[in-house]
């Protein structure tokens, strides 16, 4: 997996007043979860440009006043009007303990469906998988060349060497649909049900880790 550094100062202080001046001053209030010890800092906004707007995802090496953290991006909040972040939850990553993460979906392949006037749908960009952060892939490619019309992936028919995929099994990943669904689709702006049982919600973390929110309401 790609990796990316990102460098960091410790926040003077937790409270309303200097959030507000952080945000004012342009940069981000961060925390860092999982380790020894929940870690508050901030970055200048710009310097998550990289790794908030792009479909990758990155293991991040955080220097924070010198000392390199390994992570991994867990929750960003926006703010309402401006979309700007407001701020950015983040995991620790160690070498020793498995990392849960979403990794975006590719797919490789022609599919037969397609080229008999099916239309191509990817139900989910991405998966939550678990395994050490060296066996994370940049995506998870799934071959197409033998969906037709009708046909579809689902959760359970994937396997990747080293990941468990946290997804619900019966979930659809990607299917070829027909013309004719395809134009119902449009018309409506839906694309159908993913899964009887529900999506999964997004975001990264290390196995047996808690993350305890932040005091939200109290910066705000």
């Amino acid at each position: 997996m790609k990796t990316i550094e990102i460098k960091a100062l410790k926040r003077p202080g937790l409270g309303k007043k200097e959030t507000k001046k952080l945000r004012k001053d342009g940069n981000v209030p961060c925390v860092m979860y999982g380790g020894e010890e929940i870690i508050h800092f901030y970055a200048p906004e710009l310097t998550f440009k990289d790794i908030i707007y792009t479909p990758n995802v990155y293991i991040i090496n955080l220097d924070i006043e010198g000392k390199t953290y390994m992570a991994a991006l867990q929750e960003i909040q926006y703010h309402p009007v401006s979309d700007s972040p407001i701020h950015i939850d983040f995991i620790q990553v160690f070498e020793d303990r498995p990392v849960t993460m979403s990794i975006p979906v590719s797919v490789t392949g022609v599919a037969p469906g397609i080229k008999a006037g099916g239309k191509l749908r990817l139900k989910r960009r991405s998966l939550k998988v678990k395994g050490s952060f060296k066996d994370l892939p940049d995506t998870l490619v799934i071959d197409i060349s033998k969906l037709d019309i009708g046909m579809s992936i689902k959760v359970h028919e994937l396997s990747y060497e080293n990941l468990e995929i946290l997804d619900p099994q019966r979930a659809m990943v990607v299917a070829v649909i027909s013309s004719r669904m395809a134009v119902k689709e449009a018309a409506t702006g839906e694309e159908g049900e993913e899964s009887e049982e529900g999506a999964e919600g997004e975001g990264a973390g290390t196995e047996g880790a808690q993350s305890p929110a932040e005091d939200s309401a109290s910066e705000e």
